[in-house]
């Protein structure tokens, strides 16, 4: 840190900076321990909405056993897609715990895929059946993307199945995941083929107010988990009352979204990612358990990452330092 300077890391910067998935994962499971024993100060994040289905959130966070304090300011917009831009955008604010300075501004595209993908390894790691070989992926971007390098970290998986709206883009992404896991990744035309039979889902399209409700009821085989990072957008909700146990990764955001409109049919709550993390709730009890975690993406994933990032960062002597 240079006083009175804040270093600048762009796009381009935080993914040179290249932290490891594996690291990112091994971040995220101290910061849920911690959620889960409440040592960690997190509001829910606040939204608004200016175009149909886009959001602007504020995602503040302090996790106090990591030294880590800031704030991720967010936009998620889907017609993106047609204007050849990213569906994510935002930038990530780090600050000096004893002083509340800024020590870094960073953009959070990278982070926010990353995480994402981590946190929904962190919770298969106590909710999915650790034998679990095949996973399938709805939704061929970033997040798709991010989720199979993830959960490639934990299982043994030997086969993906990839199905996207736009055929090409499933296309594209099996080749490229073939090639960077080693998974056989094989394009699917129809969603149900994603679905049925298959170990682990992951569905990651866009995040629709009203869902389109894809995911029938019997889709999901006994013993399956399912990661929905796009909310409950692709399932019926009598598919996601078919599980075992419905989680989220914090329930007072989850509450929050329902009273602006989203998870409005969902089944009752099992428990947070912090307290089956914690060894408050246990997880997977019996290997028939269909179980559903609705990750939200939360700031102390942010929060727990912008460090690795900053450090490795002016390790490697990547970035701008910036007057303050």
């Amino acid at each position: 840190m240079r006083q009175g300077h804040f270093l600048y890391l762009s796009r381009a910067d935080v993914v040179a900076v290249n932290i490891p998935m594996r690291d990112i994962i091994d971040a995220l499971l101290p910061a849920f321990r911690l959620k889960g024993e409440g040592r960690v100060e997190m509001p829910p994040k606040i939204g608004i909405h200016p175009a149909p289905d886009a959001f602007l959130h504020a995602m503040p966070a302090f996790i106090g056993d990591l030294r880590s304090v800031g704030v991720k300011w967010v936009s998620g917009y889907p017609q993106n897609q047609v204007r050849g831009l990213p569906y994510i955008n935002g930038l990530l604010i780090l600050n000096d715990p004893e002083t509340g300075i800024p020590v870094a501004v960073m953009d959070c595209t990278w982070i926010t895929g990353m995480r994402t993908g981590a946190a929904s390894a962190v919770a298969a790691k106590y909710l999915a059946r650790p034998d679990s070989r095949t996973i399938g992926i709805l939704g061929c971007g970033l997040q798709g993307r991010t989720n199979l390098l993830a959960l490639r970290e934990l299982f043994p998986l030997q086969a993906a199945y990839a199905y996207d709206v736009v055929p090409e883009a499933a296309e594209r992404y099996a080749a490229e995941m073939s090639s960077r896991t080693g998974v056989r990744v094989e394009v699917v035309a129809e969603p149900r083929n994603a679905v049925e039979g298959i170990d682990i889902v992951v569905t990651s399209g866009p995040i629709l107010r009203r869902p389109h409700a894809t995911i029938k009821a019997g889709w999901l085989k006994p013993g399956a988990f399912a990661s929905p990072v796009d909310f409950d957008s692709y399932f019926a909700p009598e598919a996601l009352r078919q599980a075992s146990k419905f989680c989220t990764d914090d329930i007072e955001q989850l509450r929050y979204y329902q009273r602006v409109g989203y998870f409005q049919r969902i089944p009752g709550v099992y428990a947070d990612l912090g307290e089956i993390v914690s060894g408050r709730k246990p997880g997977r009890q019996r290997p028939d358990e269909i179980i559903i975690c609705a990750n939200l993406g939360l700031a102390l994933e942010d929060m727990a990452v912008a460090p690795l990032v900053y450090q490795e960062a002016i390790r490697k002597g990547i970035g701008t330092w910036l007057p303050l």
